[in-house]
């Protein structure tokens, strides 16, 4: 029996290279390989239903969801996640000193339902009291590019302004017409606008002085390690082909071990001069710094859940479970 022949469409990072470079595939699987920015791979995703298999925002992904729209069945793969809410900027110029200086403030954000907006909007509320109600939200992408459509509606009470097509959050953060940035892509692709890195913006820095210390507080307190894409299979084909997710989500676990154990070799070196723990690098091989799989992961996912309906992105209530493919939730 030929192979599968599939699309995949993937973000390039460490987790993924050894996808993109042709090292992995899935048993019984072809598949022809495009790597996008996820901002313009989940609109196209989205939009246009063009890949078998992709990355997806797990919020967008839920949303979808809620309003009866089941393309895809996601399986338990997460290749990015981070502490969202200390990558937030601030105008240098500004008396923002705290997260709670951020009421009634101007901010910018590319996607209002993006999942790194809605776990930073989470952290704000819930770990320094500023619910989204209390800023002025301004969202760089149209309805055309947006992830929500053309028929996204702000939540209720959620104040809410388009940027003009003329203008980005980086020009309008640098000129002094926004306060802060809860997000801030300016990676070239067809959705996103900004193009100064922030690195380069002398008049912009993070709001959190020390962002590192920030994500181990939030972590001691919360064990969350907030995740913000998903693997998605189209719907039918999964349905079709019984097989299919467990060998997409084996390949992507090998990926994974392929992209950790060159960096556990590296500090081999490190170890021999004494400049690095002598169990360091067993522990890298052995352990598992970016967890897949939903069984211990359900908690963060559940979490996300919980933003989501709380911030008013939802038209339903949804199982956060249901949205992964049935042979993946034990995992």
């Amino acid at each position: 029996m030929p192979d599968l022949s599939l699309s995949l469409a993937v973000s390039r990072n460490p987790m993924t290279e050894p996808i993109l470079a042709g090292r992995v595939r899935p048993q019984g699987v072809d598949w022809h390989v495009s790597a996008l920015h996820p901002s313009e791979m989940f609109w196209r995703q989205l939009r246009y239903r063009e890949f078998d298999v992709s990355e997806m925002s797990l919020s967008s992904l839920t949303i979808a969801a809620s309003r009866g729209r089941r393309d895809w069945t996601a399986i338990p793969v997460f290749t990015t996640r981070k502490f969202f809410h200390t990558q937030i900027l601030v105008s240098a110029d500004s008396d923002i000193r705290t997260p709670a200086d951020l009421g009634g403030r101007r901010v910018g954000v590319p996607e209002y339902q993006q999942t790194a907006a809605v776990w930073a909007r989470g952290a704000l509320e819930h770990e320094f009291g500023v619910r989204p109600q209390d800023m002025l939200w301004f969202m760089e992408r149209p309805p055309q590019r947006s992830h929500g459509g053309p028929g996204f509606q702000p939540p209720p009470g959620v104040q809410l302004s388009y940027i003009a097509p003329d203008t980005n959050i980086g020009d309008m953060l640098t000129g002094g017409e926004l306060d802060a940035a809860l997000v801030y892509i300016a990676d070239r692709n067809l959705v996103d606008r900004s193009r100064l890195t922030a690195a380069t913006m002398s008049n912009v820095r993070l709001l959190f002085d020390d962002p590192v210390a920030e994500g181990v507080r939030y972590h001691r307190k919360t064990g969350l390690l907030p995740m913000n894409h998903v693997v998605v299979v189209r719907a039918e084909l999964a349905e079709r082909h019984p097989w299919l997710a467990l060998n997409v989500y084996a390949a992507f676990l090998e990926a994974k071990r392929l992209a950790i154990e060159p960096v556990s070799q590296l500090l081999d070196p490190w170890v021999q001069l004494g400049l690095a723990p002598a169990g360091l690098p067993a522990a890298l091989r052995g352990g598992d710094p970016l967890p897949y799989g939903l069984a211990g992961q359900r908690a963060v996912v559940e979490q996300l859940g919980r933003y989501l309906a709380e911030q008013g992105l939802l038209a339903e209530p949804v199982q956060m479970a249901s949205l992964f493919t049935g042979s993946s939730t034990d995992l």
